[in-house]
């Protein structure tokens, strides 16, 4: 299996999860078990066979940050998440397969990405989304909620991980920024979606094959949720209480450390 590059977006100014640990650039930097998350995320990646290249995106001043010491590259990120991203795939091939990481994923581990970039090699994906089913999720990390969509398939919750080819980035960030303005307006999100497609989600009844055809059509791209198994792919630390959560859970590691 040929390997893939990523990117780690760990841009961002501080937020109230920063807040805790004088000094750090933003919650990327915040130690979990005595490693910053970005360092986690990172080490994560590049514990698996199927990652190459691993460029970080993170503010200027972090540019030296030991916790980006396992990055090929850092690079500067901007004052918005797409700016980060367009700075991140600055340079990659148009066709090529690139894996995106958020930086908060303390349990990322070579067979959670190793799950992940097969399904979408396999499916010749062009966007793919990674997406946790709850039965996986809950007997391995009760502690840690999540916000979880119910669709006909059962419920599920979003991943850390996104892959794209970079010929595609134009259009989604097209895409993002209209559904950006529509987010508060359900007569827009229609427009965008469809009327049939809200009116299934909101009872429960939206297929993720349904919602994978419809996303394709509007990005003119192969757009696929990758069904993963692994939890370990969507547990991130994204509040001030997640900190603990993982702290505790990481507590026996940093004993040994």
């Amino acid at each position: 299996m040929s390997a893939v590059d990523a990117i780690v977006l760990a841009g961002g100014g501080p937020d109230a999860v920063a807040a805790l640990e004088p000094g750090a650039p933003n919650k990327a930097f915040v130690r979990v078990g005595g490693v910053p998350l970005v360092q986690r995320t990172i080490d994560g990646l590049r514990a698996s066979s199927r990652i190459d290249r691993i460029v970080a995106v993170a503010p200027p001043a972090a540019a030296a940050h030991p916790a980006l010491a396992g990055a090929s590259e850092v690079r500067g990120d901007g004052a918005k998440m797409l700016e980060s991203l367009r700075s991140g795939m600055l340079g990659f091939t148009e066709d090529a397969i690139v894996v995106v990481a958020a930086s908060d994923l303390p349990a990322l581990d070579a067979p959670a990405v190793d799950e992940f970039v097969d399904a979408v090699i396999a499916r010749n994906l062009d966007v793919a989304y990674a997406c946790l089913e709850r039965r996986y999720h809950e007997p391995v990390y009760p502690e840690f909620p999540h916000t979880w969509a119910r669709m006909r398939d059962g419920q599920y919750c979003g991943g850390g991980l996104v892959a794209l080819r970079p010929r595609v980035l134009p259009r989604l960030s097209t895409f993002l920024e209209a559904l950006g303005r529509a987010r508060k307006s359900p007569l827009r999100l229609a427009g965008l979606f469809g009327w049939d497609t809200m009116a299934r989600f909101a009872i429960g009844r939206l297929a993720i094959e349904h919602a994978e055809r419809r996303a394709s059509k509007l990005l003119a791209a192969h757009v696929g949720a990758v069904r993963c198994t692994h939890p370990q792919v969507a547990l991130n630390v994204d509040r001030v209480e997640d900190v603990a959560r993982a702290n505790a859970l990481f507590a026996g590691e940093r004993r040994l450390a």
